[in-house]
């Protein structure tokens, strides 16, 4: 039987693990909060830091690992190619992903090869912003090099907000650095879905529509994404050919991705952030719900060094979309309420917290409770609700 190391224990890895399961893999999993509701699902669970590479690497070796995962868990996707790489397991190339997980050094190696990238700048310290603040045309975007979910970002408008952005980007930067750039204006929606790559050739390219809640406490965490994406075609192809571009430069292998583009006010396409994981807020899942490709188990098969079934690009089957359940302000939950016209159109409602229990206003994407899984019988009125959820959909919190 062979074994399936899982970094994390959030709900996003659950999916993961029944599909091993269902190939006759064992699945370890660890982090080091033993209460993540992932972690009931496994085989076998070690409280174990997964930002501690030689930790898990040592763990990794005692139990003798096939394979290693941090789907949907952005802290740990370094950790999993350090581990590999050591053991001679399959991975993306350890360099390769530690350009893609720092934003900084992201935008340096796109800037190096000729991509379109916005003006962006890293730093290590409030002292060497002061330095930088006359120089900044604002609005920028100030974000942690080394966060996801939209943890710590902020959009600057004016010069008197910087230092407040700067502090909460350094507070939730894990490596001690930011990033600092130009705040690019998108023309309809961005784009936040998953793609998978084999042998460094990028055979599945998926866009979608990313929404977001502009009264949520972070406005900048993604809220609602639908499929098939609206964005024209001419900028999904030019996207596609230099997302192939990029994993052949970075030598990336056999990998699944994340991937945020926008085509921005300026007429360019640009490639925002591309992670060698699966996507949280159960973006693998709802792809194969839209088209029917199965991301998750060619993500497994990829972790233990197994043959990938053909893929190709999606051809989606309706008109689907995922709601991001999320609260306005700390308190207690009571219930989500449905809006009578939408029940029609709802599929499935998974809500992660019960009655009673506190929770917290939408920061970040942790502060999710639950999804809401919809499918239109067109991508009309698919349109017109995701303009409207607030009118639809209430997280009721007392």
């Amino acid at each position: 039987m062979k074994k399936l190391l899982i970094l994390g224990g959030s709900n996003y890895i659950v999916p993961v693990i029944q599909k091993a399961h269902s190939m006759g893999i064992y699945v370890i999993t660890c982090d080091y909060l033993p209460e993540n509701s992932g972690h009931r699902y496994a085989d076998e669970y070690h409280n174990v830091s997964i930002i501690e590479k030689d930790e898990v690497l040592h763990l990794a070796r005692d139990l003798q690992i096939d394979g290693i995962s941090s789907f949907a868990t952005d802290p740990g996707v370094v950790t999993a190619a350090y581990v590999a790489e050591h053991l001679g397991l399959p991975t993306p190339p350890y360099a390769s992903v530690n350009i893609l997980q720092h934003k900084d050094q992201f935008r340096h190696f796109l800037q190096e090869h000729g991509f379109h990238v916005p003006f962006s700048k890293g730093y290590a310290s409030r002292e060497e912003v002061l330095q930088d603040v006359e120089m900044l045309e604002y609005p920028v975007i100030v974000k942690p090099t080394d966060s996801a979910g939209s943890k710590g970002v902020t959009r600057v408008d004016r010069a008197e907000q910087l230092l407040a952005a700067v502090d909460t980007a350094f507070q939730r930067s894990l490596c001690g650095r930011i990033i600092i750039e130009k705040f690019l204006e998108k023309v309809g929606c961005s784009s936040d879905t998953d793609c998978f790559s084999v042998d460094g050739t990028l055979v599945f390219a998926s866009f979608d529509n990313q929404y977001f809640d502009d009264c949520a406490s972070n406005p900048y965490t993604p809220a609602a994404y639908s499929w098939p994406s609206r964005m024209p075609s001419e900028a999904q192809k030019e996207l596609r050919s230099e997302l192939d571009r990029l994993m052949h430069l970075l030598n990336m292998g056999t990998s699944i991705y994340n991937v945020e583009t926008r085509l921005a006010t300026d007429g360019k396409p640009y490639i925002m952030e591309v992670s060698p994981r699966g996507g949280g807020n159960c973006l693998s899942e709802m792809l194969e719900r839209a088209c029917g490709t199965d991301l998750i188990t060619a993500h497994i098969r990829a972790a233990l060094g197994m043959t990938i079934p053909p893929l190709q690009d999606p051809v989606y089957h309706g008109a689907w979309a995922e709601v991001i359940l999320h609260g306005e302000q700390d308190g207690i939950f009571r219930r989500v309420q449905i809006a009578p016209e939408l029940q029609p159109y709802v599929v499935e409602q998974n809500i992660w917290v019960h009655q009673g229990d506190i929770v917290h206003r939408f920061t970040g994407a942790n502060a999710a409770i639950g999804t809401l899984v919809l499918e239109f019988p067109n991508a009309a009125l698919s349109d017109a609700y995701m303009k409207k959820l607030r009118d639809v959909i209430t997280v009721i919190i007392e």
